[in-house]
This record gives structure tokens, sequence and C-alpha cells, in this order.
């Protein structure tokens, strides 16, 4: 990476312009060009860098639940259970960790019963149960990563 990249990430981790040319605000603050600061982003995303540009809500607040899940999925079905988690609208992200446990995800929904619903039509769907972990307290935690 080289300092614009570093720039381009420090700002827009956290202060992404909400206006209808956000690169060219970008470009602006960073005494660069547009199509230059849009295709370093292009770039950075090719290599995995970014991995996505997104919002970030407070669900509760939009009147939706959140719950964590979990679920015990064999090594030889984890792929087949990621397409449908995956696939599912309202999951936000999902990741394999070391444990017993090894598929978790965060899925969003109008109310718990439409959550429930939709894991139980992913176990329906694949087999697997699925642990349901309702957030009782929100604690959200701010990732900021100082590239410069």
């Amino acid at each position: 990476m080289d300092s614009l990249d570093r720039a381009i990430l420090d700002i827009i981790q956290t202060d992404f312009p909400l206006v209808s040319r956000p690169y060219a605000e970008l470009a602006k603050r960073l005494g660069s060009s547009e199509s230059e600061v849009f295709e370093h982003v292009c770039e950075l995303r090719r290599q995995g860098v970014i991995r996505q540009l997104s919002a970030n809500f407070w669900a509760d607040r939009l009147g939706y639940v959140s719950t964590l899940c979990a679920a015990k999925v064999p090594q030889e079905q984890v792929a087949a259970f990621v397409e449908v988690v995956n696939a599912t609208k309202g999951v936000t992200h999902n990741y394999l960790r070391d444990h017993v446990y090894n598929i978790w995800f965060t899925l969003i929904a109008s109310s718990a019963e439409t959550a429930q619903a939709i894991l139980t039509d992913i176990s329906q769907k694949t087999g697997i149960p699925i642990l349901n972990l309702p957030a009782k307290k929100i604690f959200k935690i701010a990732v900021n990563f100082q590239m410069q």
C-alpha cells in the first residue's frame, strides 16, 4: 500500500462522505483526483484489503432485533451450510471458528418471531440445528485501524 491508500483507509473507516460524489469529496480532502481515489479503492477491494463499504446501523433503534447464532457443522457440510446462510436476507456476516460451534453468524430481523422462523428455515434446509443467542444488551465497539 502506498501513502494514498493509507490516507483513504484512514478516512473511509469512520468518515465516508455521504454526498452525491463521495470520491470527489475524498479527492478534495486528500489533494488527489476523483478518478485516482476511485481507482485506489477499487484496487484495495480487489486485493481484499477492503471487504465492503456499507453503513453500520443500530438495529434496535430502527425497530429490529438482532441475534448471534452458532451452529455445529460437520466439516464436510461447512461450504453448503455457509452457502445457505449467506443467501439468507438479514444475515450481516458469518465466520468460521475453531470450536465445537464452528460457524457463527449474526441475523437482524423485524421481530424475534421472524428471526426464529428464519433460523428454523435454515435448519430445515441444512439439517443443522442453530443456537439462537438474542442480544440482551448491545455493545457497539468501534474498531478503527490507523493506517498512517
